[in-house]
């Protein structure tokens, strides 16, 4: 089937708002030959990496948008116009690959109107990007609530931030401390001729000049490394694991974060984590499994505590659910599934799931508060909120070399070729 196609297929929903990427992609790889899935992920991510900017020059072209049943119409041509503007592939190959699409989608009539449209952004780019060039959704490639967002919040850093998410991730890797160290494993990168670098701030961290498929990684079946990203591997040290220690992950899928606590740690009594979605549970285990490490997974809310034994933990991990503003790079839809309201809703949430857990911390306890978010209303807001009305919870200053600091916890921004955005804050209970 025209790979094209497939894309467009597999776009619709998610340019609906019905689905993520995360869940379209997947089912749209398996209609593909082996061969053709690099191109297929290209496609898919590229457009929606570009998707405001392509959005303002449809708009500029289309005399009257798509019914809601022909979405996969419009996600094909916003793929052609990603393929002209943005990819390698030769014009007359982007065009006719693109046109013969819409027969694999049943829509012959079509082919007509989707061949007119990639010729005019073709013949016109020039002066449509002049036209468009002080719209903010175009200019900045962002969605307009998050712009005013970023701006507000983050004046100083916004421009570096959106300039930032518009770019592809670096592939970043976490060494097993109980299988292997930062620097041999550097050297078996080396010896296979992959190029490497030490990461600035995680002792276990390294990235790769280039994304590989993990599948040629020396040990990885073997649990030698995993895929984290650097700024999710800081979680590990500031949790400060001592042996025999109880610690609950809350909020655990896909699993990474525990993996590195147990990796971290082997001599800990025991570990709980907590995942809300059963399907989310699965990639736990996976990366459980893989790595031949265990713990308890319950499939319960982290906001209640009807799956709690009572018994409290020295160390919890809340890893909240959050708008990800902060690895827009790797989740490239989220600039189009995250809308300006879903913000309030996440702080209260995060904060609920917060209250809850510090019921379970030991007096004398530590907890870490993580997002992958950028916005001071998921982060340090909700701490400030939090410590404010819990009189036995103590913020503790990160002391670092990585992020900024704030009145509440520490801020990391997404870096060229480098970590994602982050937030960390942490909390200790009161002995008395």
């Amino acid at each position: 089937m025209n790979i094209r196609a497939i894309a467009a297929r597999a776009l619709g929903p998610v340019i609906a708002r019905k689905e993520s990427l995360n869940t379209a992609l997947p089912r749209a790889l398996q209609q593909c030959q082996e061969s053709d899935r690099a191109l297929l992920q290209q496609l898919c991510y590229g457009t929606m990496r570009f998707l405001p900017r392509l959005s303002c020059l449809a708009s500029q072209l289309l005399k009257k948008p798509f019914k809601p049943q022909d979405q996969d119409l419009y996600a094909l041509v916003l793929l052609g116009f990603y393929q002209l503007l943005e990819m390698r592939v030769p014009t007359h190959a982007a065009v006719s690959e693109t046109v013969e699409a819409a027969s694999q989608l049943n829509k012959e009539w079509a082919k007509g109107l989707l061949n007119a449209l990639l010729r005019n952004l073709q013949r016109e780019q020039d002066t449509l990007f002049e036209k468009l060039a002080e719209q903010p959704e175009f200019r900045y490639n962002h969605p307009q609530w998050m712009i005013s967002k970023l701006q507000h919040n983050w004046p100083e850093n916004f421009a570096e931030m959106v300039e930032q998410n518009n770019q592809q991730p670096p592939m970043t890797l976490r060494v097993n401390q109980q299988k292997t160290s930062q620097s041999d494993y550097l050297q078996m990168l080396q010896d296979t001729g992959i190029n490497a670098s030490a990461t600035p701030y995680s002792e276990v961290g390294i990235q790769l000049e280039s994304a590989v498929d993990v599948s040629i990684l020396p040990g990885f079946g073997y649990g030698f490394v995993s895929v984290q990203d650097e700024a999710a591997q800081l979680s590990g040290a500031l949790l400060d694991l001592q042996a025999g220690q109880r610690v609950l992950d809350a909020c655990a899928a896909p699993g990474g974060k525990l993996c590195h606590i147990l990796e971290h740690q082997p001599d800990l009594s025991h570990v709980t984590a907590v995942e809300l979605e059963e399907s989310r549970a699965g990639r736990i285990q996976e990366n459980l499994s893989r790595l031949n490490l265990s713990a308890e997974v319950i499939i319960a809310d982290a906001a209640t505590n009807t799956w709690w034994d009572g018994l409290e933990y020295d160390r919890i991990l809340l890893d909240a659910p959050c708008s990800a503003a902060g690895v827009i790079r790797r989740n490239p839809d989220i600039k189009h599934l995250r809308q300006s309201e879903d913000i309030k809703v996440l702080a209260e949430l995060q904060l609920a799931i917060l209250r809850n857990c510090w019921q379970m911390l030991k007096p004398g306890g530590r907890l870490v508060y993580a997002t992958c978010s950028v916005f001071p209303q998921e982060n340090e807001r909700v701490i400030e909120r939090f410590t404010k009305t819990q009189t036995d919870a103590c913020h503790h200053p990160i002391e670092a070399n990585w992020g900024i600091e704030r009145p509440f916890g520490r801020q990391l921004f997404p870096q060229p070729q480098g970590h994602d955005g982050f937030y960390y804050a942490v909390l200790l209970k009161d002995q008395n």
